[in-house]
C-alpha cells in the first residue's frame, strides 16, 4: 500500500511540457488530482479487494533503467511485457527473490526473457557510486512524500517505505 499512497512516478523530457532532464513527482493513488475522498480511504478499499479476491501485487519497473539521465535508457517494451507475463502466468509465486537493500522490495532473480541484471537495477548502472546516490536521494524524497500520510496510514503501511 504505501507504494500506492505514494504514486511515485518521473516527469521525463520528451514526455512533459518544459521538462528538460526527469523530475521526481508523486501522484497520490496514482491519480490524486481525480480523487475527492482521502488517501487512506482509496488505501483501505484497494486492500479490501485484494484480500477478497486473493489477488497478488507487484510493480513494475516501466520507465527507466541503466543510469542517469544522459546515461540510461527507457525500460524495454519487450523485457516489461515479460515481467507482466510472469506475473499473470504464476511464474512469480514460487521464485527465488532478494530483497533490495534500500527500498526493501523483493525482486527476482530470474523472470524468462528478461536478463537477470535488469531487474536489479544497480547492476544495470556502470557507476555504482552514481546509483547509490540516486537511489538513496529517492528513498528521502519517498520519506518526505510519505509524511503526509503519517496521521492516516497504517504501521503495515509505513513500513513499506525505504529501509535507509
Amino acid at each position: 500500500m504505501y507504494h500506492f499512497l505514494s504514486g511515485y512516478t518521473s516527469k521525463l523530457a520528451g514526455t512533459e511540457r518544459g521538462v528538460t532532464s526527469p523530475e521526481t513527482t508523486f501522484s497520490t493513488c496514482f491519480g490524486s488530482p481525480f480523487l475527492p475522498l482521502p488517501a487512506h480511504v482509496y488505501a483501505e478499499m484497494l486492500g479490501k479487494k485484494i484480500d477478497e479476491h486473493g489477488a497478488k501485487v507487484f510493480l513494475v519497473n516501466t520507465g527507466w533503467t541503466g543510469g542517469g539521465y544522459g546515461t540510461g535508457k527507457r525500460m524495454n517494451l519487450a523485457h516489461t511485457r515479460a515481467m507482466v507475463q510472469a506475473a499473470i502466468e504464476g511464474d512469480l509465486d514460487n521464485a527465488e527473490m532478494i530483497t533490495d537493500d534500500i527500498f526493501g522490495l523483493h525482486i527476482p532473480l530470474h523472470i524468462p526473457g528478461v536478463p537477470d541484471e535488469v531487474l536489479q537495477p544497480a547492476k544495470t548502472w556502470d557507476d555504482q557510486e552514481a546509483y547509490q546516490e540516486k537511489a538513496h536521494f529517492l528513498a528521502n524524497e519517498f520519506k518526505k512524500n510519505f509524511q503526509k500520510f503519517s496521521h492516516a496510514a497504517s504501521d503495515i503501511e509505513a513500513k513499506g517505505g525505504p529501509l535507509v
